[in-house]
Formats: C-alpha cells, sequence, structure tokens
C-alpha cells in the first residue's frame, strides 16, 4: 500500500494562481446554476483563458449569440410546442384548475401591459401553472379590443416568453373570447 504523501504549503506560483482565480469570479444570481466542464475522465476541466480586450465586437457578440440558447417559439392562442396533447386540450377546455386571475378591462394598453407583467410574474414565483387574463372583447364584443389583440405580442415578449408556456381562450363560463387561459411554466429550483 502507498503512503500518502502530506500537503505541502501553497507556493508563490499557487498564491498567484489563486488572485488571478479570484480576479475573475462573480457572484451567481438567483436561481442561476454553475456550469462547469468536464473532460472525458469525469474530472472538471479549469475555465477557458479570458479573452484579449482586442478581440472585434462583432466576433464577440457572435460568440455570444452562439452560446446564448435560442428563444422559445412563438406562440399562438391554443397551440403550444413543447406541451403535450393531453395538457393543452385541458388547457382549450378550460379544465384546468385557475390558480390566479387577473382583470385588465378598463385599463389603458400601457396599464394593463404593467399589470401583466407584475401578475404573471408573481404567479411564475408563486408556481402557478394556469391562470386567467380577462382582457375584455373589445368595442361592442366584437373582439378588437386594444388589450385583446396586444395579449398575444405581450405573451411572446422576451420578457414573459420564457414563462410561458400556452395559452388559449377562455371557455363561456370564464369570459369566452374576452379572456384566455395563460399556462405557465413549473419552477425548478425549488
Amino acid at each position: 500500500m502507498a503512503r500518502k504523501t502530506p500537503p505541502q504549503p501553497p507556493g508563490p506560483d499557487d498564491a498567484a494562481l489563486w488572485n488571478r482565480v479570484a480576479r475573475e469570479v462573480r457572484p451567481l444570481r438567483r436561481g442561476e446554476a454553475v456550469k462547469t466542464r468536464t473532460s472525458g475522465t469525469g474530472r472538471a476541466e479549469p475555465p477557458p483563458a479570458p479573452k484579449s480586450k482586442s478581440a472585434s465586437p462583432r466576433a464577440t457578440a457572435a460568440s455570444r449569440a452562439a452560446l446564448s440558447p435560442p428563444p422559445p417559439a412563438p406562440l399562438a392562442a391554443g397551440t403550444a410546442p413543447g406541451l403535450d396533447k393531453r395538457n393543452l386540450n385541458r388547457l382549450r377546455r378550460g379544465q384546468l384548475s385557475i390558480d390566479g386571475r387577473i382583470d385588465l378591462h378598463g385599463m389603458t394598453r400601457d396599464e394593463a401591459r404593467t399589470e401583466l407583467l407584475a401578475f404573471l410574474a408573481f404567479q411564475l414565483e408563486r408556481g402557478a401553472r394556469c391562470v386567467l387574463v380577462i382582457t375584455g372583447k373589445g368595442v361592442r364584443g366584437r373582439g378588437t379590443g386594444v388589450i385583446r389583440t396586444a395579449l398575444p405580442h405581450w405573451l411572446n415578449d422576451a420578457v414573459l416568453r420564457p414563462g410561458v408556456v400556452a395559452f388559449a381562450e377562455a371557455q363561456p363560463k370564464d369570459g369566452g373570447a374576452g379572456a384566455f387561459y395563460v399556462y405557465l411554466r413549473r419552477r425548478r429550483d425549488r
């Protein structure tokens, strides 16, 4: 059986390496995961060396774009890429339990968007899955209301889209053409 050698005190090279690593460390944001690369041996590889400051802005932007995940596919009412057919049908039929409601009637377009953003952020944080967004039907119930027309665009906005799985026009018992069911993404960091 081989003997283990006692650990050696850190040398000047170790201190220099530690100082270099410590300068590059930044705190993780809430919910951000630590990413480590592993070699074929299962050992973690060191992070890549920092790029020189002389790299062109175009190359830097291209490399960021290549590393960032693709944006989620745009949603349309009643469709849901990635959602199983059973849950999509249950959403369309109003068979999912509603975890929260917001009524945007009578608000201006900007007020409604602000309220919707805050509402959905709160519902996502608390782990809600299906919420009801009441927009109203618009002028004389023709389905041409400003908020009703804008809602699909807002749900596809880069701010909200990552948290929204699907949406569908509500059933008559929940508001019909003047309301939408919005199915939210499940929180994974619990």
